[in-house]
Protein backbone atom coordinates (compact mmCIF):
# COMPACT_ATOMS: atom_id res chain seq x y z
CA UNK A 1 0.00 0.00 0.00
CA UNK A 2 2.89 2.60 0.93
CA UNK A 3 4.46 1.74 -2.47
CA UNK A 4 1.50 2.76 -4.08
CA UNK A 5 0.62 6.13 -2.77
CA UNK A 6 4.79 6.69 -2.93
CA UNK A 7 4.00 5.55 -6.66
CA UNK A 8 1.18 7.90 -6.78
CA UNK A 9 2.77 11.03 -5.36
CA UNK A 10 6.08 10.36 -7.43
CA UNK A 11 3.47 10.36 -10.42
CA UNK A 12 1.90 13.59 -9.68
CA UNK A 13 4.71 14.95 -8.85
CA UNK A 14 6.11 14.88 -12.34
CA UNK A 15 3.12 15.58 -13.65
CA UNK A 16 3.02 18.99 -12.11
CA UNK A 17 6.61 19.38 -12.82
CA UNK A 18 6.04 18.83 -16.93
CA UNK A 19 2.80 21.16 -16.88
CA UNK A 20 4.82 23.57 -15.67
CA UNK A 21 7.39 22.73 -18.11
CA UNK A 22 5.24 23.21 -21.15
CA UNK A 23 3.95 26.33 -19.59
CA UNK A 24 7.20 27.60 -19.46
CA UNK A 25 8.65 26.45 -22.39
CA UNK A 26 5.82 28.24 -24.45
CA UNK A 27 5.86 31.39 -23.22
CA UNK A 28 9.99 31.20 -23.22
CA UNK A 29 10.18 30.43 -26.80
CA UNK A 30 8.00 32.93 -27.94
CA UNK A 31 9.95 35.61 -25.21
CA UNK A 32 13.22 34.68 -26.72
CA UNK A 33 12.34 33.97 -30.59
CA UNK A 34 10.78 38.02 -30.02
CA UNK A 35 13.90 39.25 -28.23
CA UNK A 36 17.11 37.19 -30.34
CA UNK A 37 17.43 37.62 -33.64
CA UNK A 38 19.85 34.80 -33.50
CA UNK A 39 17.76 31.71 -32.69
CA UNK A 40 17.22 29.68 -35.80
CA UNK A 41 14.50 26.84 -33.93
CA UNK A 42 12.00 26.99 -31.58
CA UNK A 43 14.17 23.92 -29.98
CA UNK A 44 17.22 26.16 -29.23
CA UNK A 45 15.53 27.62 -26.45
CA UNK A 46 16.90 25.01 -24.28
CA UNK A 47 20.33 26.00 -24.77
CA UNK A 48 19.22 29.54 -23.68
CA UNK A 49 20.68 30.30 -19.94
CA UNK A 50 17.63 32.49 -19.62
CA UNK A 51 15.41 29.67 -19.81
CA UNK A 52 16.83 27.60 -17.50
CA UNK A 53 16.94 30.21 -14.92
CA UNK A 54 13.14 32.04 -15.34
CA UNK A 55 12.28 28.18 -15.28
CA UNK A 56 13.94 27.69 -11.99
CA UNK A 57 12.66 30.76 -10.71
CA UNK A 58 9.27 29.89 -11.44
CA UNK A 59 9.41 27.13 -9.40
CA UNK A 60 11.69 28.57 -6.58
CA UNK A 61 9.46 31.46 -6.13
CA UNK A 62 6.44 29.43 -5.26
CA UNK A 63 8.53 27.11 -2.86
CA UNK A 64 9.75 30.61 -1.23
CA UNK A 65 5.99 32.24 -1.15
CA UNK A 66 5.15 28.80 1.30
CA UNK A 67 7.75 29.68 3.51
CA UNK A 68 9.84 26.56 2.10
CA UNK A 69 12.83 28.56 2.24
CA UNK A 70 15.46 26.15 1.97
CA UNK A 71 14.36 23.93 -0.70
CA UNK A 72 12.99 27.06 -2.69
CA UNK A 73 17.29 28.57 -2.14
CA UNK A 74 18.74 25.13 -2.86
CA UNK A 75 16.70 25.41 -6.46
CA UNK A 76 18.60 29.02 -7.06
CA UNK A 77 21.89 28.12 -6.40
CA UNK A 78 21.53 25.06 -8.43
CA UNK A 79 20.29 27.12 -11.19
CA UNK A 80 23.58 29.76 -10.80
CA UNK A 81 25.86 27.02 -10.64
CA UNK A 82 24.50 26.00 -13.96
CA UNK A 83 23.20 28.99 -15.88
CA UNK A 84 25.42 32.04 -13.94
CA UNK A 85 22.48 34.12 -13.23
CA UNK A 86 21.89 34.36 -9.19
CA UNK A 87 18.26 35.02 -8.98
CA UNK A 88 17.09 34.88 -5.33
CA UNK A 89 13.68 33.29 -5.31
CA UNK A 90 11.75 35.96 -3.29
CA UNK A 91 12.20 38.25 -6.60
CA UNK A 92 9.00 39.10 -8.18
CA UNK A 93 9.46 38.61 -11.96
CA UNK A 94 6.90 38.87 -14.63
CA UNK A 95 6.00 37.39 -17.62
CA UNK A 96 8.10 37.92 -20.82
CA UNK A 97 11.72 39.12 -18.87
CA UNK A 98 14.38 37.77 -21.20
CA UNK A 99 18.04 37.60 -19.60
CA UNK A 100 20.43 37.76 -22.48
CA UNK A 101 23.94 35.88 -22.25
CA UNK A 102 23.00 36.10 -18.61
CA UNK A 103 26.69 35.22 -17.41
CA UNK A 104 27.18 37.24 -13.80
CA UNK A 105 23.58 38.45 -13.61
CA UNK A 106 22.27 39.37 -9.95
CA UNK A 107 18.48 39.75 -8.87
CA UNK A 108 18.25 40.82 -5.20
CA UNK A 109 15.38 38.50 -2.60
CA UNK A 110 12.66 42.13 -3.12
CA UNK A 111 13.74 42.90 -6.43
CA UNK A 112 10.30 43.41 -8.53
CA UNK A 113 10.69 43.36 -12.88
CA UNK A 114 7.84 44.02 -14.69
CA UNK A 115 6.71 42.38 -18.17
CA UNK A 116 8.97 42.60 -21.38
CA UNK A 117 12.06 43.48 -19.62
CA UNK A 118 15.56 42.95 -21.17
CA UNK A 119 18.61 42.37 -19.06
CA UNK A 120 21.94 41.28 -20.49
CA UNK A 121 25.09 39.98 -18.50
CA UNK A 122 26.58 41.27 -15.43
CA UNK A 123 23.79 43.21 -14.21
CA UNK A 124 23.25 43.93 -11.06
CA UNK A 125 19.90 44.36 -9.40
CA UNK A 126 20.72 44.62 -5.85
CA UNK A 127 20.37 46.82 -2.75
CA UNK A 128 22.77 48.84 -0.44
CA UNK A 129 23.88 47.82 3.28
CA UNK A 130 21.86 45.92 5.94
CA UNK A 131 18.56 47.52 5.73
CA UNK A 132 15.30 45.37 6.19
CA UNK A 133 11.80 45.27 3.95
CA UNK A 134 11.98 46.77 0.12
CA UNK A 135 15.69 47.62 -0.30
CA UNK A 136 16.12 46.33 -4.16
CA UNK A 137 14.91 48.26 -7.10
CA UNK A 138 11.58 47.79 -8.89
CA UNK A 139 12.36 47.79 -12.87
CA UNK A 140 8.65 48.59 -14.19
CA UNK A 141 7.42 47.22 -17.45
CA UNK A 142 9.35 47.43 -21.02
CA UNK A 143 12.55 48.51 -19.96
CA UNK A 144 16.06 47.68 -21.15
CA UNK A 145 19.03 47.41 -18.73
CA UNK A 146 22.92 47.29 -20.78
CA UNK A 147 25.13 44.99 -20.17
CA UNK A 148 27.39 45.81 -16.71
CA UNK A 149 24.89 48.51 -15.42
CA UNK A 150 24.50 48.73 -11.43
CA UNK A 151 21.16 49.13 -10.46
CA UNK A 152 21.48 49.59 -6.63
CA UNK A 153 18.83 50.34 -3.60
CA UNK A 154 15.25 50.63 -3.28
CA UNK A 155 14.78 52.76 -5.96
CA UNK A 156 12.25 52.74 -9.18
CA UNK A 157 13.03 52.60 -13.12
CA UNK A 158 10.36 53.86 -15.01
CA UNK A 159 8.57 51.97 -17.56
CA UNK A 160 9.80 51.90 -21.13
CA UNK A 161 12.96 53.43 -20.23
CA UNK A 162 16.76 52.09 -21.34
CA UNK A 163 19.83 51.94 -18.84
CA UNK A 164 23.25 52.35 -20.91
CA UNK A 165 25.78 49.76 -20.25
CA UNK A 166 28.14 50.16 -17.49
CA UNK A 167 25.51 52.81 -15.60
CA UNK A 168 25.44 52.90 -12.05
CA UNK A 169 22.00 53.65 -11.29
CA UNK A 170 21.04 54.97 -7.24
CA UNK A 171 18.24 57.18 -7.84
CA UNK A 172 14.57 56.55 -9.45
CA UNK A 173 14.12 57.67 -12.97
CA UNK A 174 10.45 59.04 -15.04
CA UNK A 175 9.15 56.93 -17.08
CA UNK A 176 10.64 57.04 -21.04
CA UNK A 177 13.82 57.61 -19.52
CA UNK A 178 17.77 57.08 -20.84
CA UNK A 179 20.21 56.64 -17.98
CA UNK A 180 23.47 56.75 -18.33
CA UNK A 181 26.69 57.44 -16.16
CA UNK A 182 28.95 56.61 -13.33
CA UNK A 183 26.88 57.99 -11.34
CA UNK A 184 23.80 57.61 -13.77
CA UNK A 185 21.86 61.15 -15.21
CA UNK A 186 18.79 60.17 -16.59
CA UNK A 187 17.68 62.59 -19.86
CA UNK A 188 13.82 61.96 -20.55
CA UNK A 189 12.79 61.11 -23.84
CA UNK A 190 9.42 61.42 -25.79
CA UNK A 191 7.44 58.31 -26.36
CA UNK A 192 8.47 55.96 -28.81
CA UNK A 193 6.66 53.41 -31.02
CA UNK A 194 8.96 50.48 -30.27
CA UNK A 195 10.19 49.86 -26.62
CA UNK A 196 13.11 49.95 -25.37
CA UNK A 197 13.30 45.73 -24.42
CA UNK A 198 11.96 45.18 -28.29
CA UNK A 199 14.68 47.60 -30.61
CA UNK A 200 17.69 46.30 -28.38
CA UNK A 201 19.67 49.24 -29.16
CA UNK A 202 22.62 50.20 -26.97
CA UNK A 203 24.83 52.18 -29.11
CA UNK A 204 22.53 55.34 -29.54
CA UNK A 205 22.03 57.12 -26.29
CA UNK A 206 22.41 60.24 -25.41
CA UNK A 207 24.84 61.73 -23.70
CA UNK A 208 22.97 64.18 -20.46
CA UNK A 209 26.53 65.58 -19.64
CA UNK A 210 27.13 66.50 -23.02
CA UNK A 211 23.66 67.49 -23.20
CA UNK A 212 23.91 69.78 -20.20
CA UNK A 213 27.54 71.38 -21.74
CA UNK A 214 25.59 71.88 -24.46
CA UNK A 215 23.14 73.87 -22.54
CA UNK A 216 25.82 75.66 -20.62
CA UNK A 217 27.75 77.05 -23.99
CA UNK A 218 24.09 78.41 -25.64
CA UNK A 219 23.54 80.27 -21.97
CA UNK A 220 27.31 81.40 -22.17
CA UNK A 221 26.34 83.06 -25.72
CA UNK A 222 23.44 84.91 -25.17
CA UNK A 223 24.98 86.35 -21.92
CA UNK A 224 27.96 87.49 -24.10
CA UNK A 225 25.42 88.51 -26.72
CA UNK A 226 23.73 90.36 -23.66
CA UNK A 227 26.52 91.55 -22.51
CA UNK A 228 28.38 93.13 -25.66
CA UNK A 229 24.66 94.95 -26.72
CA UNK A 230 25.50 96.34 -23.13
CA UNK A 231 28.61 97.50 -24.15
CA UNK A 232 27.44 98.97 -27.31
CA UNK A 233 24.67 101.07 -25.73
CA UNK A 234 27.06 102.10 -23.10
CA UNK A 235 29.33 103.63 -25.86
CA UNK A 236 26.71 104.80 -27.85
CA UNK A 237 25.23 107.10 -24.66
CA UNK A 238 29.08 108.44 -23.81
CA UNK A 239 29.39 109.28 -27.25
CA UNK A 240 26.23 111.68 -27.12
Amino acid sequence: MKIIIFIAIFVAIIAILTALFAFAARSEIATIKRKDPAIKSSIEVILYSSFWAMFSHRIAHRLYNMHIYFLARLISQLSRWFTGIEIHPGAKIAKGVFIDHGMGVVIGETCEIGENVLIYQNVTLGGTGKDTGKRHPTVEHNVMIGSGAKVLGPITIGHDSKIGAGSVVLNSTKPYSTVVGVPAHSVTRGVSESAPSDNLDQLRLPDPVEMELCRLRLQIDKLEKQIEKYKTEDSNNEAV
